[in-house]
């Protein structure tokens, strides 16, 4: 029986301890069960939220596309409204024109319908006047009907010649301050819409070196080598205490500046000797020839000037080393073709023919001193010589009224001339001159009371006054700008004359917040 019992409780004890590690393992498959679901659980909210930033980010970029298209159509609508913005400016200005051209008209004929009935009062005066006057010639006289006509007929004669005469001095009087103002309007107009700077040029030329031991070099010895060159070039060199710099002098700026060119070829090559001399300055002299052909043909395409022959072109290269009175005479020469050929176009003439009439007035500066003669006549024999026309050859001879003019161009390319001659800077003025008038001119305006501001333009031909709108009015502003032209007349020295507009702006901002 015991061991029954035994064996028993020995199962009873089995099967509790399975049952207890039974509950073991449930418990911990539930744990894990449950770890596995948190974990899910975890995991799904961090792919909702990655898929959210994923969804928001996208709808951001949707929405930075969409403002970008916005922005776009918008700045269209804002150009499409500035378009038609001015359109309609263009369009009240030209309603406003045609305003103002009806205005004009119907005062004109106003004006006509008054006159014409001044005339017809006047002639019925007139007819009640003669037969007044005749019938008292008929009554006091006692005259034939023929005798009082006759009378009558030379006493109007006579009041006819004396009010005719007093019409045609009017006339002529009104015709020539018209033919005046026109004249003044034409130059003005050439003047303002071409505007050439212009440099002075010297007779001497400096040429850098590396260090003083060159001067020696340059010198040679016993003096060979500075011989040498001057005589292959025609210059003199002078080399004295300066340093770093090489003096080349000479009255002919081509054979200056072809020395100087040569000279700069010597130094940089370092080897300076007779023979090397003259091999230089020799293929110099070719490359200055082939330099002054481009500058003849560069002034001529400038000034629109076709089919030049080319000894033209070579003789107007050789002007961008000429000067008169300090200005370069191959750019004078380019504002004279342009200025001739805008007068000539506001005359209604052939513009083309005034700027070759223009650009070659002067080429006998290139050669005058080859030919006997002015430069005037030499330029006329040379442009003769190489095929140029009649009105082309007169206007080189005829420009500094040495003959008389024989063609309308003569004249153009004479007031051209002038006009080039004398525009501020051109001549006879050194820059620093210059530019110290420009700025006594504008002290000069700033020192009048209400003046703000004051610019010189037009290289010293206008100055621009902008005054105060708080501090003066536009009757102030005419009575100022009247005192600033006397004052510049009685202070000032100045070529030509000086426009002087005073500018007066009332200006209302606000912010819109």
């Amino acid at each position: 029986m015991e061991p029954f019992i035994t064996g028993l409780i020995g199962l009873l004890i089995g099967v509790a301890i399975g049952f207890f590690f039974d509950r073991l393992r449930l418990g911990a498959s539930y744990k894990q069960r449950d770890e596995i679901i948190a974990q899910a659980e975890r995991d799904g909210q961090n792919i909702l939220r990655s898929k959210e930033l994923e969804a928001k980010e996208e709808l951001l970029k949707r929405r930075e596309t969409l403002e970008r298209e916005l922005d776009v159509q918008r700045d269209e609508l804002r150009q499409q409204e500035r378009r038609l913005e001015k359109r309609e400016a263009m369009v009240d200005e030209t309603q406003e024109a045609y305003l103002k051209k009806e205005r004009m008209l119907e005062t004109t004929q106003a004006k006509l319908a008054e006159r014409g009935k001044s005339v017809e009062n006047k002639e019925k005066e007139l007819t009640r006047l003669l037969k007044e006057e005749q019938e008292q010639l008929y009554k006091i006289g006692e005259l034939s009907k023929e005798r009082a006509t006759e009378m009558l007929l030379d006493r109007l004669d006579k009041q006819l010649r004396n009010e005719t005469g007093g019409l045609i001095l009017q006339h002529q009087q009104r015709l020539k301050e018209e033919t005046d103002r026109q004249a003044r309007e034409v130059i003005g107009m050439a003047v303002q819409r071409y505007a050439a700077a212009h440099t002075s040029e010297t007779t001497v030329s400096t040429v850098d070196i590396p260090s003083d031991e060159m001067k020696g070099r340059i010198i040679g010895r016993e003096g060979r080598n500075i011989r040498a060159f001057e005589k292959a070039t025609g210059v003199d060199v002078i080399v004295d205490d300066t340093p770093g710099v090489v003096v080349v002098s000479a009255f002919d700026s081509v054979r200056r500046e072809t020395a100087k060119l040569a000279l700069g070829k010597l130094i940089e090559d370092g080897r300076i000797h007779p023979s090397r001399i003259d091999e230089i300055v020799a293929e110099t002299q070719k490359e200055m020839d082939a330099h002054i052909r481009q500058l003849g043909q560069e002034a001529a395409q400038e000034a629109g000037i076709p089919n030049l022959h080319e000894k033209l072109l070579d003789l107007m290269g050789r002007l961008q080393f000429r000067t008169s009175y300090s200005q370069n005479v191959r750019r004078h020469s380019i504002e004279v073709a342009h200025l001739t050929g805008m007068l000539a176009e506001q005359l209604g003439l052939d513009g083309d023919l005034g700027r070759r009439c223009g650009f070659l007035h002067d080429i006998g500066k290139a050669a005058d001193h080859e030919m006997e003669g002015g430069h005037p006549t030499v330029g006329a024999e040379l442009l003769k010589r190489y095929g140029e026309g009649e009105e082309v050859v007169h206007a080189a001879r005829g420009h500094h009224d040495d003959i008389r003019p024989e063609h309308i161009y003569t004249v153009l390319v004479a007031a051209a001339d002038a006009i080039s001659a004398s525009r501020p800077g051109a001549r006879r003025e050194t820059l620093e001159k210059y530019i110290r008038r420009l700025e006594e001119l504008e002290a000069l305006a700033c020192g009048f009371p209400g003046v703000a501001q004051a610019y010189a333009v037009q290289a010293g031909r206008e100055v621009r006054v902008i005054v105060d709108a708080r501090e003066v009015n536009d009757r102030e502003a005419s009575k100022l700008c009247r005192e600033i032209a006397q004052a510049i007349e009685k202070t000032l020295t100045y070529p030509g004359e000086i426009k002087v507009t005073v500018l007066r702006e009332t200006r209302t901002v606000e912010y819109a917040r």
